[in-house]
């Protein structure tokens, strides 16, 4: 049986953020899921291909101005028409790194995915305020059960 593949689209330009992004690779590559690969590309970087080889996707990005960070943005802007017709239905879930209240970047990426029929898997998670360690157990968590619901094909 082949592998699932689930990738992970997020912005880290802290250490923080970076933590958030180790913590979802931790829950997803968690030792009891073994037909999940999980692999991190900064948006910067990642690619249509990318996304069309993935059977879910996680989204990261911090709160920049109220909106998505320009790298997510940069991220759509090139991937969305590559991807529209061939990924409709592909599980995502979102997490938002936020100093205020994240409302605004939620609504924007929700907005562009609602534009690409992708199905969410769970809610969006806006971690708010100043930096909290309970941050990192929530993203690992996230991780986990996006992997182990790909693996058990619930999505």
């Amino acid at each position: 049986m082949q592998k699932k593949k689930l990738l992970l689209v997020a912005h880290a330009p802290s250490p923080n953020t970076r933590r958030l992004v180790d913590a979802v690779l931790a829950g997803a590559g968690h030792e009891d899921i073994q037909g999940v690969d999980t692999v991190w590309i900064p948006p910067l970087q990642a690619q249509p291909e990318d996304v069309l080889q993935a059977d879910a996707i996680i989204l990261g990005t911090t709160e920049n101005l109220g909106y998505m960070s320009g790298a997510l943005k940069d991220f759509f802007d090139r991937c969305y028409y590559p991807v529209l017709e061939e990924k409709q239905g592909l599980p995502c879930a979102l997490y938002i790194r936020a100093g205020l209240d994240g409302t605004g970047t939620r609504r924007a990426v929700e907005s562009i995915v609602t534009g690409l029929l992708w199905n969410w898997a769970q809610e969006p998670i806006t971690f708010k305020g100043q930096w909290q360690e309970d941050f990192v157990e929530q993203a690992e968590e996230l991780g986990l059960a996006m992997a182990a619901g790909l693996e058990a094909g619930v999505f």
